[in-house]
């Protein structure tokens, strides 16, 4: 019954706005706290934190985002909240496509790969179907950004401690 509140108001702009604003910065603090068995979706929608470098700043950013998996990997979309301002992310994902996730507990470096319109539209049913409201954010800003973050392989005699480097990757 909550998850389908959630996704019906997930489809309303006063909710969207609130979620931009107020959700990810809630969303950030209940997922570190819980390693992601809480989050403002409450379970309707699978949630990671996306950590990327912003593109003006060179500081880390991080930002819930609500994602599918396909196989090792994962596809992550972003319409604005319906918005016609820009949300950050993609911003800066396009701009390095170096990013680390966390799945509850895990935490996976990645490389970034921004799909074009065909590629995209073979995760957009899937995506509309974990989150229903991506449809309509779509609808409004006219504007889709879909990425899949592929995880960097590393040597297994790498140690944890940052982010991998060129000598710790597997060829």
């Amino acid at each position: 019954m909550l998850h389908r509140l959630i996704r019906w108001l997930g489809h309303r702009r006063w909710f969207a706005a609130a979620g931009r604003r107020f959700g990810a910065p809630l969303d950030r603090v209940l997922y570190r706290a819980t390693r992601g068995r809480i989050t403002s979706t409450a379970g309707a929608a699978p949630v990671l934190l996306l950590t990327t470098t912003g593109r003006r700043s060179g500081q880390r950013r991080t930002t819930p985002v609500m994602y599918l998996r396909d196989g090792d990997r994962f596809v992550v979309t972003c319409e604005n909240f319906g918005q016609q301002r820009p949300a950050a992310w993609p911003l800066n994902l396009m701009a390095d496509l170096r990013a680390s996730v966390q799945v509850g507990a895990d935490v996976v470096h990645c490389t970034a790969r921004l799909l074009a319109d065909d590629e995209a539209d073979r995760y957009w049913a899937r995506l509309v179907e974990i989150w229903p409201a991506h449809k309509t954010y779509l609808a409004r800003s006219g504007t889709r950004h879909t990425f899949v973050l592929e995880p960097i392989r590393v040597r297994d005699d790498y140690r944890a401690g940052g982010a991998p480097t060129a000598s710790t990757l597997v060829a």
